[in-house]
């Protein structure tokens, strides 16, 4: 893997993007303060490259401050998925983890092994822990560039179009959840809920 550096009005652009992305999941998916939100990221398709091959420090710097400054506006914790060489982990606060119930395992993520959106999240954190799983406890998320955010949302994990459609050159894919439907045919929904 080749790491890229990038400058300028490109870093600016895709700091953006990442701050209005995040802005438009907390207003559709209806989140709260408190809420976890997960976010996995492939610097190189954001930068136009396939995932996995030209990781970018600067790109992940420019991501990780769009993506937090809402984080902190819209009273979130962040979850940063790191990649497929860590399985997937994650880098959050301390504080989250303790107060969503996970347990801390112990690595740290790299550019070549974790991704450069997650050491950077490791890297400004306060108080950084690594956790392999969230137990599915994340309310919302979005994947940039296609690294499957998934598994960490809590059922039923449903798909969010937002108006913001790409970072950088990155497609983005978001995701909310929504509470399970439970009764038959009777049933009457919350539709705040939906």
């Amino acid at each position: 893997m080749e790491l890229i550096h990038v400058q300028g009005e490109e870093l600016e652009q895709i700091r953006l993007q990442a701050y209005q992305a995040v802005i438009e999941v907390w207003g559709m998916a209806k989140l709260h303060r408190g809420d976890l939100f997960v976010v996995g990221c492939s610097t190189s398709e954001v930068l136009g490259e396939k995932i996995g091959t030209h990781s970018s420090m600067e790109a992940a710097n420019a991501l990780f401050a769009g993506v937090y400054q809402a984080m902190r506006e819209k009273g979130l914790y962040l979850a940063a998925q790191c990649c497929e060489h860590l399985n997937r982990a994650l880098i959050l606060e301390r504080e989250a983890c303790i107060r969503f119930g996970l347990e801390e395992v112990n690595v740290v993520p790299q550019p070549k092994a974790g991704g450069s959106f997650a050491t950077t999240a490791y890297q400004r954190f306060r108080d950084p822990v690594a956790v392999e799983s969230l137990r599915q406890s994340a309310s919302a998320g979005i994947d940039i560039g296609g690294t499957l955010i998934g598994m960490h949302i809590r059922p039923v994990v449903v798909p969010l179009r937002i108006p913001t459609q790409k970072i950088g050159e990155a497609s983005i894919i978001c995701a909310r959840r929504r509470p399970k439907f439970v009764g038959g045919s009777r049933a009457v929904y919350n539709e705040a809920l939906l």
